[in-house]
């Protein structure tokens, strides 16, 4: 398996070594998931009622059912292995580390607190600078959202966004020249229920 994970860590282009990668899983998974294996556990008596009542299922997983956590656990796990240190993202766009601080403190880049300082999402930035209008996008994204529902949204296909009759995300387009606000438009209904 060691081998297999390795062909698809590199095909992805993330520069990690598989025991890294699963250290990294497993630490993700302690983080994001319950050990709590049966749902109706978490809620009171009344709260179960509510719920199944309105048609949730709170039973625990069946044999042979996958469990919906491994998606999450997977994609934070990338997001935290691609993400950049203040040091890397100064150096991809040519600033001193201060800027890279700076920015964030603004709101013009965003990142979290990890592994003794900053790290910040990769999907902010091209190959040598930031997205053209992040700026804008990120003043319109709300500021209660997880990292990961951000780095979602930015590089899922949105119906609202196309070239060539193409749906692209929010990433390609900004890339691609679009104009930022229709982004920005996207973005700040980001957690607001449909």
């Amino acid at each position: 398996m060691s081998a297999a994970l390795e062909t698809v860590l590199a095909r992805a282009g993330l520069k990690v070594t598989a025991n890294e990668f699963l250290n990294l899983v497993e630490d993700a998974a302690k983080k994001l998931t319950s050990p709590q294996v049966d749902p109706a556990a978490h809620f009171t008596e009344a709260e179960r009622d509510a719920l199944t009542g309105v048609g949730l299922d709170l039973s625990p997983l069946g044999e042979g059912e996958s469990d919906p956590r491994a998606r999450t656990v997977a994609e934070q796990t990338v997001l935290r292995d691609t993400a950049l240190s203040v040091g890397q993202a100064a150096t991809r766009i040519g600033v001193d580390t201060s800027r890279i601080r700076h920015r964030i403190g603004e709101r013009r880049l965003i990142g979290w607190k990890d592994r003794g300082g900053w790290r910040l999402p990769a999907w902010q930035f091209s190959d040598s600078d930031v997205l053209p209008g992040l700026d804008v996008v990120l003043a319109w994204m709300p500021a209660d959202q997880p990292a990961l529902v951000l780095a979602n949204f930015m590089t899922t296909p949105q119906e609202d966004l196309e070239i060539n009759e193409r749906p692209v995300s929010p990433r390609e387009w900004l890339l691609a020249g679009g104009d930022p606000q229709r982004v920005a438009d996207l973005a700040a209904s980001i957690g607001t229920p449909a």
